[in-house]
């Protein structure tokens, strides 16, 4: 397994940016090309919630955008002012996060769910998605 401390560092920095005035729940997510290059994202909300992009798709998003289209990792680090994640916990993706990866990665995928004090814990797309409607990316 690989050493993701810096990509977890990078979400951080990325989550810093998180536009999250109604929820208070700030997300940041750092992915990693095959070729080395990082992509930042952060949830950016609206009002009305169903507008609200999360921190993984905009990574995704700027990626593809840039043209790229081979992905290695993500990071996701996620905490708000009055939520229920606390210190040492994890920020897992959500379902529709999760159904954007199967579009752009392949079942190794490596979702690196980061928390405070440095720590984070590792999972491949095929774990976090062991039921899926689409087969997974090649």
């Amino acid at each position: 397994m690989a050493d993701y401390s810096m990509l977890v560092q990078k979400a951080y920095e990325a989550q810093k940016r998180s536009y999250c005035p109604y929820s208070h729940w700030a997300v940041g997510a750092a992915l990693l090309t095959k070729e080395g290059r990082i992509y930042l994202g952060c949830n950016i909300e609206n009002n009305t919630f169903t507008p609200t992009v999360c921190a993984e798709r905009v990574a995704f998003f700027k990626a593809v955008f840039e043209g790229e289209r081979d992905f290695v990792a993500i990071a996701i680090v996620g905490n708000g002012a009055d939520s229920p994640i606390q210190d040492g916990d994890i920020c897992p993706p959500c379902g529709v996060c999760r159904q954007v990866m199967t579009e752009f990665c392949s079942p190794d995928f490596e979702i690196v769910l980061g928390s405070h004090g440095g720590k984070y814990e590792v999972h491949t797309l095929k774990e976090l998605m062991p039921v899926v409607s689409l087969p997974l990316k090649q």
